[in-house]
């Protein structure tokens, strides 16, 4: 059962079917490796901590090549902004079923406060809402204590299952009229 750290059944929330964690496994799997192949990702060092439907958390290790502020030592705003659209991203192809792609819609991040220099930086999303084809999301960046947030975001995700693009025709990219 796909719960939260709040031990709420996901899935149930959602209306999604309510099946046992091992019956969710090629979904995860397949959001596991669609995110360990992101080489940004790997790059700045994020490391996929937790992912079940529905919830997931991402650490990014404090690192000095993320400063963004050399006088304080701040992590960028840029690398927060990554995090959490990535947790995002991920959190909904863990959550649909057969989930191929995900695409950001929009993201708005308000930024609360800078991140203390020197400690790792987690983000946590949760997929609060599905419909045919759009996933809403909420996340929030903390160190430790989620109640004293980095930065929170809410986001709208496009996505498109493998049931869904066999039933759509190969788009004619050819011809056409520049923009």
């Amino acid at each position: 059962m796909a719960r939260n750290a709040l031990g709420i059944d996901l899935c149930r929330m959602r209306g999604l079917p309510h099946v046992s964690d091992s019956t969710h496994s090629p979904q995860i799997a397949r959001a596991r490796a669609a995110f360990e192949g992101i080489p940004h990702c790997q790059h700045i060092g994020m490391q996929l901590t937790e992912l079940m439907p529905g919830w997931g958390m991402i650490t990014l290790p404090y690192s000095p090549r993320l400063i963004g502020d050399p006088r304080s030592g701040v992590v960028h705003g840029g690398a927060i902004t990554a995090l959490l659209d990535t947790m995002c991203g991920v959190v909904v192809m863990a959550t649909i079923p057969d989930c191929q792609e995900v695409a950001t819609l929009d993201l708005r991040i308000d930024y609360l406060h800078p991140a203390t220099p020197g400690l790792d930086i987690r983000a946590s999303a949760e997929c609060f809402k599905v419909t045919r084809a759009i996933a809403f999301v909420r996340g929030v960046a903390f160190h430790e204590d989620k109640a004293a947030p980095i930065a929170h975001a809410i986001g709208t995700f496009v996505f498109a299952t493998a049931t869904a693009q066999a039933r759509q025709p190969a788009a004619d990219l050819s011809g056409g009229q520049p923009c």
